[in-house]
């Protein structure tokens, strides 16, 4: 039985995804839940899952096309079995090969009215199509044409001496890559953006962390890291100073009365923020477990839109690249972004002498709007203070 495959329900708010690339093609066989095809939406890349098993009979839209939901993407034959290769030719008795004998190709009625008008020999064109065994109508049609006339191709012009032998490889962004040129775009022409700088001493965060990170683990079945302390950290400086976590809809401010903090992950489709959901009532656990997991399916591409969704707060670590500066951009409409660095040695006076300290630069950038430069210096001193006595994070002081 043939089964139609259509674009899945897309996830709210999108309207259309492109079809990056089909994973089977025609005549492969295919198992059920089996991933078909890759579509990317502005955030996300969903699959199409087969919902039976059998045969991939038909593809009617290529790579690159943009789809809407319901639209039909190929049709598969249930239960079918993939046709097998052809047999290897038969050496003769004077030890010429011949072929050995091929079935008769199975022609549907549309195929073989085609075979008919243009006296096509349709076992030729079926050995010469994708699964060696069905002549489809297409088939029959593609070899009906005449081949195309072969055009001269132009002649180049001359190379500029400084640029001999090098080319251009000129290729379209893709959606997620345009959509984050837009957002960023649209959120330095829509805000007043300004970013202020601190630096903090992590060492005390480092003794403590390399103290307990065996025990943390062996309880928790996860990992400590450095990021649970700063979005502990972030989450005290955002509440004692709302407006960081406050956006802005046109003439009002919307106080956020939670802490959605997103957490930005690099890909090697772009740069992704899911978000850690009420991050204020997840411990030091709860928040690996939340990284961890995004990471997982960061590395699996099964990054959901609802992961994405929302956020009130963003913190972003370039350091993990080795940037030890730079100006992050707010991802729009929250209105403030925390940049983490790299951590570095540096000699630093400390009571009267210097020592050689893990300091780290940290720059928030900030929606000049609503938030004023007393704010932002505040809610970096306040993120300063908890990193370099964690025990505030516990006592929430």
């Amino acid at each position: 039985m043939s089964l139609e495959i259509k674009v899945p329900a897309l996830p709210e708010s999108v309207a259309d995804a492109t079809l990056v690339a089909w994973r089977k093609q025609p005549g492969e066989p295919v198992a059920r839940d089996e991933n078909l095809a890759d579509l990317e939406t502005d955030k996300v890349v969903l699959e199409v899952p087969a919902p039976v098993a059998g045969v991939l009979r038909e593809i009617k839209v290529q790579s690159g096309t943009t789809v809407k939901a319901g639209e039909l993407l190929a049709i598969i034959e249930e239960g079918a079995v993939a046709a097998q290769p052809a047999a290897a030719p038969v050496a003769a008795a004077g030890g010429a090969a011949v072929a050995a004998p091929a079935a008769a190709p199975k022609l549907g009625p549309a195929a073989r009215r085609v075979a008919g008008e243009k006296g096509l020999d349709a076992a030729a064109v079926a050995a010469a199509s994708r699964d060696g065994r069905v002549a489809s109508k297409a088939d029959l049609q593609t070899a009906a044409r005449p081949a195309p006339r072969p055009v001269a191709a132009p002649v180049p012009a001359a190379p500029v001496a400084a640029r001999a032998g090098r080319v251009d490889n000129r290729v379209p962004m893709t959606r997620l890559r345009a959509r984050i040129a837009e957002r960023l775009v649209q959120a330095q022409q829509t805000q007043a953006m300004l970013t202020t700088f601190n630096e903090v001493d992590l060492g005390a965060v480092m003794e403590l962390r390399a103290r307990h990170k065996d025990a943390f683990e062996k309880k928790h079945g996860v990992k400590l890291g450095f990021m649970s302390f700063f979005v502990k950290a972030a989450i005290e400086g955002l509440k004692k100073f709302p407006v960081v976590n406050a956006s802005v809809e046109g003439n009002d401010i919307v106080y956020h009365e939670y802490f959605d903090i997103g957490v930005a992950v690099s890909t090697e489709r772009g740069l992704l923020v899911p978000v850690l959901r009420d991050a204020d009532l997840l411990d030091f656990a709860g928040v690996e477990r939340g990284i961890a997991a995004y990471a997982q399916k960061a590395r699996e591409g099964a990054i959901a839109l609802e992961d994405l969704s929302g956020g009130t707060f963003t913190i972003t670590n370039g350091g993990v690249f080795g940037s030890l500066l730079s100006t992050p951009i707010v991802n729009a409409p929250q209105s403030a972004i925390l940049g983490m660095h790299k951590t570095q040695e540096r000699p630093m006076v400390v009571n009267g002498e210097i020592r050689v300290r893990p300091m780290m630069y940290l720059a928030l950038s900030y929606d000049h709007r609503i938030i004023d430069g007393r704010e932002a210096v505040q809610f970096l001193v306040t993120i300063k203070d908890c990193l370099e006595d964690p025990g505030r994070l516990l006592l929430g002081v």
